[in-house]
């Protein structure tokens, strides 16, 4: 076992990034954003994909909107959204472990959170797959902070509204610029290997494949 005993206070609350934390989404986004920069005759390559991860898409997308000649960002925001819809999108499905733990946590009267860059309505659906939204005391969105990732402000919502101080929780996060807002909002790290590689999260506290074998006991957090 692995142990991250950093933080010099008990852990007391969770705080999980929700698309390729949670569930496993990347595939479909990227699909959405590719398809997006196509229909309107961009190319779009590994590199500029990477940085919609973590973030607000209409953040992201508001750093490309001038090669979209008479578009603005909530246009291409709905545009791509839509494009999620399609018959041709790969569905969703949980990241391994993820259920298992929120399911455990829960159980075990952990305070918990979301705390995603997606939307509300798109979050409450992603949930489902392990078991509803019920089982967090609370969710941050897009829709509940004015800054998005690398920002701290979700998580910082996030603690206060789980009641909690930033050092005595936890974030689960997949991308570079979720660790930053964690990291920045003082709270301890565990990054995920889903959609990055461990040297693009080695700002976290703690590298791991996925959510399997993560323990929980008061004092300290382990991986296996």
């Amino acid at each position: 076992m692995t142990d991250l005993s950093s933080p010099p206070v008990p852990l007391h609350a969770a705080l999980f990034d929700l698309d390729g934390t949670l569930i496993a989404t990347e595939h479909r986004s990227r699909a959405a954003w590719t398809r997006l920069f196509h229909v309107h005759g961009l190319e779009v390559d590994d590199a500029l994909l990477a940085t919609f991860v973590g973030r607000r898409g209409q953040e992201a997308l508001a750093d490309h909107v001038h090669r979209f000649p008479g578009s603005t960002v909530a246009d291409l925001f709905d545009e791509a959204v839509g494009y999620l819809n399609g018959p041709d999108i790969p569905p969703p499905h949980p990241v391994p472990g993820a259920a298992e733990l929120v399911r455990r946590l829960h159980d075990a009267g952990v305070p918990m959170a979301v705390v995603t860059s997606g939307l509300r309505e798109h979050a409450g659906a992603l949930l489902d797959h392990i078991g509803g939204a019920d089982l967090f005391t609370t969710m941050v969105t897009a829709e509940d902070v004015a800054r998005g990732k690398p920002h701290p402000e979700g998580f910082l919502a996030g603690c206060a509204a789980l009641g909690v101080t930033p050092d005595r929780a936890v974030a689960f996060e997949d991308a570079p610029a979720g660790v930053a807002a964690a990291k920045s909002a003082g709270l301890a790290c565990v990054a995920l290997t889903t959609t990055h590689d461990a040297e693009a999260l080695k700002a976290a506290d703690l590298v791991v494949p996925d959510l399997s074998d993560i323990a929980w006991p008061p004092l300290s957090l382990t991986a296996a």
